[in-house]
Order: C-alpha cells, then sequence, then structure tokens
C-alpha cells in the first residue's frame, strides 16, 4: 500500500497551486498586454482583483442552487448583497436582481416567482406623512384661490380688483405645491431618489412664493392701511374697477356721490348711497388680516417638510449611494487584456499551451478583440506580480 501510495501524484486543486493562484489574480503592470506603443504601463480596473464570472454560481455560493420542489427549503443560499441587510457586519453592498431596492427597476421573476413583502423604512414613512400634509395645504390653496378667480365665494369681486397682485403670487404658490407633491408622490412611490431630489429643491421654492403674499398683505395691513386704499382708489382701480366695488359694497363714490364716483343705474348725483371709503376699508382690512394669518400658519409645517425632505430624500431605501459600480472598478479594454492573460495562465498550467491558445483565440473572435496583442503561454510560468510577495509566505 505504501509503494502504491507513493507513487501516485498528489491531487491539486484546479487552476493551479495556491503560489499560481496568488499570482493569476494579481494585477500584472508589467505585461505586453498592459502597454500602450510608448511602452508606458495603462491603469486598469480594480476589478481585475475579484472572482470574474467565468466562475460558476455554485462555487460562488458555496453549495447547490435553490431549487423548487419538496425539501428544498432548508437550503441555504448566501444573499448577494444590498438591501436593507447591506449594513451589517460582513455583507455585500451592492444589490441583486432580487433586491426590494433598487431604485424604480423591477425585475421579473422566472416562473412567476415574486419577491418577499416589502417594507417601508422610518425615513420613507416620515416622507409620506410630510408629502401628505404638504398635499393637503397646497390643494386647499389651489381651490380657495380658484374659486375667488371664478367669483363663487361673496365679495370675490373686490378681491379680484383690489388684490390682485397677492391673488396671483398665491395662485402661483398653490399651483407649483401641487406640482411638488405629485412630484414627491412619483420618488416616494418608486424609490427614485432623482425625483426626490427635484422635490427637495422646488420645497423652497415654493416656501419663497407662500411667504410673498404673506408679506404683502401684512405691510399692506399693517403700515398705512388707509393712505394706500385713497392711492389705490384714485390712480390704479379705474372707472371699471370702482363700479365693481361699488356693486359689491352697495355704495356710491369715495366719500360720497361727488367725489370719484363712477356712474351707474344705482349710483349717480343724488343717490342717497353711502360712500365706499369706510366700508372698502373694513373689508381690506379683514381679510388682509385673514390673508397672512393663513400664510404664517401654514410656514411651520412648510419647513417641516423642508427638512424631512433634506434629511430623508436619501434614505428613501436603505442601498447606500445609486448602486452603480464604482468607476475605478469598471471593466474596459485592458483589464480584459490583464483578465485574458491571467485565464490563459492558468489554463496553460492546467491543460497545456495548445488548449490554452485554442481557448484565447477562441475567446478573441467572440469578445472582439482580435487587434489586442498576442503572447506566447508557457505551463508553470506566470509574470510577477505587486502580490506576488503573498505567495512565498
Amino acid at each position: 500500500m505504501n509503494n502504491n501510495s507513493t507513487g501516485l501524484d498528489p491531487p491539486t486543486v484546479p487552476f493551479g497551486s495556491g503560489a499560481s493562484s496568488f499570482r493569476s489574480m494579481s494585477p500584472k503592470n508589467d505585461t505586453p498586454l498592459m502597454a500602450d506603443g510608448k511602452g508606458t504601463s495603462v491603469p486598469t480596473s480594480l476589478s481585475v482583483n475579484y472572482l470574474p464570472s467565468k466562475f460558476s454560481s455554485t462555487m460562488l455560493a458555496g453549495g447547490m442552487k435553490r431549487r423548487k420542489g419538496k425539501g428544498m427549503d432548508d437550503i441555504h443560499i448566501p444573499k448577494r448583497g444590498g438591501g436593507r441587510e447591506a449594513f451589517k457586519a460582513n455583507e455585500s453592498r451592492m444589490p441583486g436582481d432580487g433586491d426590494d431596492d433598487y431604485d424604480g427597476v423591477t425585475f421579473g421573476g422566472r416562473n412567476g416567482a415574486g419577491k418577499g413583502r416589502l417594507r417601508w423604512n422610518r425615513f420613507k414613512w416620515v416622507l409620506f406623512v410630510a408629502n401628505t400634509i404638504f398635499s393637503a395645504y397646497s390643494l386647499t390653496g389651489l381651490v380657495a384661490c380658484l374659486l375667488i378667480w371664478f367669483n363663487v365665494w361673496t365679495h370675490a369681486d373686490i378681491i379680484r380688483v383690489g388684490n390682485r397682485p397677492e391673488l396671483i403670487v398665491s395662485t402661483i404658490a398653490a399651483s407649483l405645491g401641487v406640482l411638488t407633491s405629485l412630484i414627491g408622490w412619483s420618488g416616494i412611490l418608486l424609490n427614485n431618489r432623482a425625483f426626490l431630489a427635484v422635490y427637495s429643491f422646488l420645497l423652497w421654492i415654493c416656501f419663497a412664493l407662500l411667504v410673498t403674499p404673506g408679506y404683502i398683505t401684512y405691510k399692506k395691513r399693517t403700515f398705512n392701511l388707509e393712505g394706500k386704499v385713497n392711492a389705490q382708489w384714485s390712480r390704479d382701480l379705474g372707472l371699471d374697477g370702482r363700479l365693481r366695488i361699488q356693486n359689491q359694497l352697495h355704495c356710491c363714490g369715495y366719500f360720497n356721490p361727488f367725489i370719484e364716483a363712477t356712474v351707474s343705474q344705482v349710483c349717480y348725483a343724488r343717490s342717497l348711497l353711502p360712500g365706499c371709503k369706510g366700508p372698502y376699508i373694513q373689508f381690506e382690512r379683514l381679510i388682509l388680516e385673514r390673508w397672512y394669518t393663513v400664510v404664517f400658519s401654514v410656514v411651520p409645517f412648510q419647513i417641516g417638510v423642508m427638512v424631512a425632505g433634506l434629511l430623508c430624500s436619501n434614505h428613501i431605501t436603505y442601498r447606500f449611494g445609486k448602486g452603480m459600480m464604482p468607476k475605478a472598478y469598471r471593466l474596459n479594454m485592458n483589464s480584459m487584456a490583464v483578465i485574458m492573460d491571467n485565464y490563459a495562465n492558468q489554463l496553460a498550467e492546467q491543460y497545456g499551451n495548445d488548449v490554452a491558445s485554442e481557448v484565447m483565440a477562441r475567446s478573441r473572435s467572440n469578445l472582439q478583440l482580435d487587434a489586442m496583442p498576442t503572447m506566447p503561454y508557457s505551463s508553470g510560468a506566470a509574470y510577477p506580480g505587486k502580490y506576488d510577495s503573498l505567495a512565498n509566505k
């Protein structure tokens, strides 16, 4: 038995010995494939240090794939990466096809296989509540402005004549608020961080447009309202504006029918109707106070929505960043040259030079790499790399 055992060759791991595996997995900066026309080395992708895709998923997963059938649920298949568990220790950071947080992209399962129950994180719930409140008062403000424009409410025509700038700004603010809330709903429901970035930016514009009519109405009511109404009646309203206010307030003229009055069927020189100054100033004082009170009462909610958007928009899912391969790890022609060089050395070590040359020739034609330089490969030989010192330890 001892004589037979000594005559057998020791088993070897596929793709050569441990020392050669260290050499094959290290980037070789001095290979001819890594040099440009001037003889200087070209930087390659860092992905050459990792397992290439030619290894089967069985080797990467450490066992058999999950198959449908009885008694196969107890097979443990490790997670490929991403998801809420990506922040745990020793967990992959790149998401896979089965993850539930791949921005706006859904992968269809085979044979009707679906995902598990999806759960919202706390940041998404905060955004959901904040955008619900924002949508509520934006839509309410837009409806109120439209009712004023359509002259549905009592004395709405006076606001359209005497408070037109404030009404226009309020309508624009409410309309932009509704549009912003729709963008926010798209980002929240689709887990799209690009939409949420636009949503967070538009919230600041909505805030500026929201406080503008509040500031205008507060300043107009607080500082010399009577003088501003006097100037408006004599310079800005015109005949049509005065007539509409007279018809709404049932008055004639400013002080009396003889001073800056617009003649109508009920307003003439001997009319018994009172002047419009008192009723108009009283109406303006009431409507302006309600206007800025409503606007400034919404400001704290708007600030809260803005803060929630800034803090939670980038955490709508637990995935870090955009889920894209970093630029330093992306494959290019130089990286493919190094990977094919390593692969050819491994084939030469295991199967010989002829098989390695034939496989490399097929790979060049399939990948359209015929222009890449060729070189002879010898079994057991590899170019030195910067990690070759590890092979001797």
